[in-house]
C-alpha cells in the first residue's frame, strides 16, 4: 500500500500532463477541415505545408498535425483561417 502511494505521488504530475495532452488531441480531432479548402489561399502557410496538406487532404486538424512537414505554426495559421472561414460562412447563411 505504501509503495502504491509513493508511485502515485511520484507520477501524478506526469499523468496529469498526459491527460491534458489527450484532451488537446481529442479537441484537435474534432476540428474539421472543409473538404474543398484551397490551401493556396491560406496566407502564411509554409510552401511545404501547403503542398502536403493539398496532397493528403486531412479531415481534421488532428490529422494535419501528424503530417511531417506541417509545423505547429502552420497549424495555428490554418486554425485562424478556419475560424475566419467559419464566420464568413455563417454570416452568408443568415
Amino acid at each position: 500500500m505504501k509503495e502504491q502511494v509513493e508511485i502515485q505521488t511520484k507520477y501524478t504530475g506526469y499523468i496529469e500532463k498526459q491527460l491534458l495532452q489527450v484532451q488537446r488531441l481529442e479537441k484537435m480531432e474534432k476540428k474539421k477541415i472543409p473538404e474543398n479548402i484551397d490551401y493556396d489561399i491560406v496566407h502564411g502557410l509554409a510552401m511545404e505545408a501547403k503542398q502536403k496538406l493539398a496532397k493528403i487532404r486531412p479531415l481534421s486538424i488532428g490529422q494535419a498535425s501528424r503530417i511531417s512537414g506541417v509545423t505547429p505554426a502552420d497549424l495555428s495559421i490554418l486554425l485562424v483561417h478556419l475560424e475566419h472561414y467559419n464566420r464568413v460562412t455563417a454570416a452568408a447563411r443568415g
